[in-house]
């Protein structure tokens, strides 16, 4: 009394836009096209959205700390008006002393772009200040800026080199201007002043770094986390889809089958056209249940969640119930206590037998008839769904479309394996063993 189609086991659906489609009118307005500059700047929204989130709120800084040559050229002139300042009484007899006041501050303004040249040049100004036999200057603390630079933007190596020069002219310093019974304290003192900008300086190289160091790492644990999240919600898309094809596909071929079963009785047979369409609406109402059963799962506020659990192996009676009620004779065999078989195991046997059935009930000519066998033990639960018809389209390929590599997939999270083919005596086969020890998922998690 049924009239099935043939066609592709699994056929696939149809292709739909792997990302969000951007909608475009119909018409263009009267206005004319869209010019290039607005085109442009759309793309260069697009770019803006696609960039990865910082870290974390960058602090707002002022226009002069964000540039260090204007803070360097800050820094110089503060130095520079100290200085001056300093020797102010000096300088209406020496006034050329402010050529070594500016040979030794104005090279800081390059400060962090070359920090080893600017502290040359300050060290060959201290050094013509040495020959000239102009004693010590407010300026020459340049040299401690200068050594600061280098220690703070420089290597190792480079900082060895200016430490070792600023050395030597504090050994020349404390042997041609300091008392014989002093020299000793002006090089500890001297050399414990170069010492500690060394210090600093490296501490903030250190600290530079290792703050850019956390920084990439929080780029890259935050790249980390939306990969992940992009996976899980991958994963569960797949999963929803795949709950949805078994209730959708399953409900809507038997309904298929029973109408068209009831529009060829309708004439001959009203009694068993309207037998027919009950088991329609029986079968719609079934397939309402489940939808709002899957839905209660994903919902935790959904109360209905609780009263309608999960199909699983006592379901398939009334399971291969509805599909002979839609033309196809099916005989289940059940060996062992389905009590040993957890409810996860039990629901994705109920999903793979339903798609076998589905499948034959799809693509085989009328009088085929199907038979399934489940074995349940302590360690594992097997199945094997046969039938002997024949498909139309023998040119089908296994596995060509959505409906086996559900199947596979489902396997697959219990460490299973599934073999599905056709028959060498004729008809097709659907085999698979579930593993009932640790799944996949806990083996990932493990």
């Amino acid at each position: 009394m049924s009239l099935r189609r043939s066609g592709r086991i699994g056929a696939a659906a149809p292709a739909h836009p792997a990302g969000p489609v951007d909608p475009q009118p119909a018409e263009q307005s009267s206005a004319g096209p869209r010019s290039g500059d607005y085109s442009r700047k759309r793309r260069a929204g697009r770019k803006f959205l696609a960039r990865p989130a910082r870290p974390g709120p960058r602090p707002a800084l002022t226009g002069w700390v964000r540039r260090p040559f204007v803070a360097d050229a800050a820094l110089a002139t503060a130095l520079f008006a100290a200085a001056t300042a300093a020797i102010r009484h000096s300088l209406p007899d020496r006034p050329w002393l402010m050529v070594f006041q500016v040979a030794l501050v104005l090279p800081l303004v390059w400060g962090r772009r070359a920090p080893l040249a600017v502290f040359g040049v300050i060290a060959a100004a201290a050094l013509a200040q040495w020959l000239t036999d102009v004693r010590i200057l407010p300026a020459d603390l340049a040299l401690l800026v200068a050594l600061y630079c280098v220690a703070a933007h420089s290597d190792r190596r480079r900082l060895l080199l200016a430490g070792a020069v600023l050395e030597t002219g504090i050994v020349m310093f404390s042997v041609r201007w300091t008392l014989h019974e002093r020299i000793a304290g002006s090089l500890v003192s001297l050399t414990a002043l170069g010492t500690a900008a060394a210090v600093i300086g490296m501490n903030m190289r250190t600290r530079r770094a290792y703050l850019a160091s956390l920084e990439d790492r929080a780029v890259r644990l935050e790249r980390e986390r939306d990969q992940q999240s992009r996976l899980a919600v991958a994963g569960e898309r797949a999963r929803i889809a795949r709950e949805m094809h078994d209730i959708v596909t399953h409900n809507l071929s038997v309904m298929v089958a029973l109408a068209d079963g009831a529009v060829f009785a309708q004439q001959r047979s009203p009694e068993r056209a309207t037998t027919a369409m009950q088991q329609i609406s029986g079968t719609g109402r079934q397939a309402l249940t489940d939808m709002r059963r899957f839905l209660g799962v994903l919902r935790d506020d959904e109360p209905d969640a609780l009263r309608h659990p999960m199909p699983g192996l006592p379901q398939l009676e009334s399971l291969a119930g509805q599909v002979r009620a839609a033309g196809l004779p099916t005989r289940l065999e059940l060996d062992g206590d389905p009590g040993l078989v957890p409810a996860a195991a039990q629901l994705t046997v109920y999903r793979l037998v339903q798609e076998a059935l589905t499948n034959t009930l799809k693509h085989t000519p009328p009088g085929t008839s199907a038979q399934v066998r489940v074995a349940c033990s302590a360690d594992a639960v097997s199945l094997v769904v046969t039938d002997d018809g024949r498909a139309a389209d023998t040119t089908a390929a296994p596995g060509s479309g959505h409906g086996l590599a559900g199947m596979r997939e489902r396997t697959a999270a219990f460490g299973g394996s599934l073999d599905a083919g056709p028959r060498p005596g004729g008809g097709w086969r659907v085999a698979a063993r579930l593993g009932l020890g640790v799944t996949a998922a806990e083996e990932g998690a493990a």
